[in-house]
């Protein structure tokens, strides 16, 4: 199964081929690449005539942005009254998924329809656009993420989508760590997010690797959820972690309370009439909603 992220009025795919596609952001070209696209495009993508920046990659490992127009420092984006300020970023990066649109969607509905005080925690969160959307829709959001640069983004994706100051709360820090610390100070929350890396080291060396500790993470977060929980989101982008995978970690550690899982493909549509898988979602929501 996949999800597409439609709706989108500021974003589009234009076309893609030999590894790399070609996308508007705002009135912005770029060309990136994609380790999905392994098909040939129609033209040779890095001659249109319409692209501001295009990265390329080095064989050293990273790349480098090549700027074929004029390119401002930063550039917004919107969707639904969601507002993101982004910029071009090392390895190939411009500070948000466009395809996690469709997890929005999904935890807005949740939230609102709940008809009760939300309280989420955002774990690996970026540049907020998971916070920015759950916060919009009503709830009260703990954003979590270890580089201060994020957060101090998130702050201001916040700020442009017109949150309220007090609805969300930053913190800078190791994700485990903070987990830990909030199981012994017995915070809860209704809802959790996670979008963990593929592969990282903490403050103090220690080696994150998805297959080996995702698991016991989200073991640990549900120590962390309130008696009647809304949902509970993992995301990944790894490379081979199939979505079964995932709803199987949901299965087993959310076994304690009634609800259900599903896992999933996220994807964008191309103006080419294709769909372009970006990583997978695993959601487990409380029994008898319906996403």
């Amino acid at each position: 199964m996949i999800r597409v992220a439609t709706d989108w009025k500021d974003y589009e795919i234009i076309a893609t081929g030999e590894g790399q596609k070609l996308e508007r952001w705002g009135k912005l070209v770029l060309l990136r690449p994609d380790p999905q696209v392994i098909w040939k495009s129609a033209f040779p993508l890095e001659k249109d005539k319409s692209i501001n920046a295009r990265y390329i990659r080095s064989n050293q490992g990273g790349g480098r942005w090549e700027y074929k127009g004029s390119v401002p420092e930063s550039f917004n984006v919107e969707r639904k009254g969601l507002k993101f300020s982004l910029k071009l970023m090392g390895f190939k990066h411009t500070g948000l998924f466009p395809e996690q649109a469709v997890n929005w969607d999904i935890m807005q509905k949740l939230i609102k329809d709940s008809n009760r005080e939300i309280k989420v925690l955002n774990l690996f969160a970026y540049t907020g656009g998971a916070t920015v959307a759950c916060a919009k829709a009503g709830a009260f959001v703990t954003h979590v993420d270890a580089a201060k640069a994020m957060v101090d983004r998130a702050k201001t994706n916040a700020d442009l989508s017109g949150i309220p100051n007090d609805r969300i709360r930053y913190i800078v820090d190791d994700c485990q760590k903070f987990i830990a610390r909030e199981i012994r100070r017995g915070n809860k929350y209704d809802a959790v997010i996670m979008d963990p890396p593929s592969y990282g080291r903490g403050t103090n060396g220690e080696v994150w690797k998805l297959e080996d500790n995702v698991f016991d993470l989200v073991a640990e977060c549900t120590k962390v959820l309130s008696d009647n929980p809304l949902f509970f989101l993992i995301n990944s982008y790894t490379t081979g972690l199939q979505p079964q995978v995932i709803d199987n970690i949901l299965r087993i550690t959310l076994k304690a309370y009634k609800g259900e899982s599903q896992a999933y493909e996220v994807g964008l549509p191309t103006k080419e009439g294709l769909i372009l898988p970006c990583g997978c979602s695993g959601l487990w929501t409380a029994k008898g909603l319906k996403v």
